[in-house]
């Protein structure tokens, strides 16, 4: 089964067709990093206008690269949520109008789900059920995932993300955007014990995650130093809290994993390609005989192989939508469509 699938979330317009599941046969990314640099983060206007400017080419080349044209095409999924709904209404418009013209059948797809699903991938041998920690710059979730469509949240975060918290430490020590992708790199030459940083905890919920406050307290550390006149050691201060992130996630998630008896572990969403928590999660692994997944860093980031290879699941679940399908900005990764 030949699935063509969008994706346009935030700030990446991205198309791609994926054969039952597992098997990529084309991927095409259009990133707009260039343009929202300079600003340090993403502007959702700026998004959506240029997601409405690349729409068109991206899905031409993806069906290009695939050798397939439409007759070859079983379905069109294209994620409907969560994400900037801006960004979103330029993909799930297309991608109903693509639907509609081609006689297809629409799927619509959870973008959380669909990052789990890049590890099916990455590893075709991966069956849920499985653990999940899928952390980004907008979620940190535990998930249970009991079936590819049956998925149980048992911790997030409280307030900030962990993406996050990152994107915003190394916004406020002067590293361009995307600031997580540069701290990682910066941190490989620091000391990771140079700063120390509060760990928070979510009182009666051990698995939840909170990063507000740490974000903070690194926020202020850096400014007081600024306003001594103190330099600023970057490469310590980006391995100090890269640990100390990596410490609350890796904690969290080895907790959920004991108390409910998952020994196969995930990684997924763009934090997964952090080689610091890659590297703890080996460990820990390989010394608590667990098995651990996690996808390839070109599956990590924002892409639309991950959203056609949930969309092969949630088509063989039943979903499907029709012309009334609309874009939210928010919705559980627990509730299918």
């Amino acid at each position: 089964m030949n699935i063509l699938a969008i994706e346009s979330s935030c700030d990446d317009t991205a198309a791609a067709v994926v054969r039952d599941g597992r098997e990529v046969l084309s991927s095409v990314v259009a990133s707009q990093v260039f343009r929202h640099v300079e600003f340090g983060g993403v502007v959702p206007e700026i998004a959506g206008r240029m997601h409405c400017e690349a729409i068109s080419r991206v899905v031409r080349e993806a069906m290009e690269q695939s050798g397939i044209d439409l007759r070859g095409i079983d379905a069109i999924a294209v994620t409907a949520y969560p994400g900037l709904i801006g960004s979103l209404l330029v993909g799930v418009n297309f991608a109903k109008g693509l639907a509609l013209t081609a006689g297809k059948p629409l799927i619509p797809v959870h973008h959380l789900r669909g990052h789990i699903a890049a590890n099916y991938i990455s590893h075709p041998d991966l069956q849920p059920p499985f653990l999940c920690l899928v952390v980004s710059g907008g979620h940190s979730h535990i998930v249970e995932v009991r079936g590819y469509t049956d998925m149980r949240i048992i911790g997030r975060t409280r307030d900030d993300a962990a993406g996050e918290a990152f994107d915003k430490t190394a916004r406020t020590m002067g590293l361009p955007y995307p600031g997580g992708v540069h701290m990682d790199k910066l941190a490989e030459d620091g000391d990771p014990n140079a700063f120390t940083f509060p760990v928070p905890k979510v009182s009666g919920s051990p698995y939840d995650f909170s990063f507000s406050g740490l974000k903070t307290a690194v926020i202020n550390t850096i400014h007081n130093m600024q306003q001594k006149g103190l330099e600023v050691p970057r490469a310590d201060m980006a391995a100090s809290v890269r640990q100390s992130v990596v410490n609350i996630l890796t904690d969290r998630f080895l907790l959920a994993a004991r108390d409910t008896g998952h020994t196969k572990l995930v990684l997924a969403g763009g934090v997964s390609a952090n080689s610091l928590l890659r590297r703890r999660m080996n460990e820990i692994c390989a010394e608590g005989g667990y098995e651990l997944y996690y996808p390839a860093l070109s599956l990590c980031g924002d892409n639309a192989a991950m959203i056609g290879a949930q969309g092969y699941y949630e088509f063989l679940n039943g979903t499907a939508a029709d012309m009334s399908l609309n874009a939210r900005a928010e919705r559980s990764i627990e509730i299918n469509a």
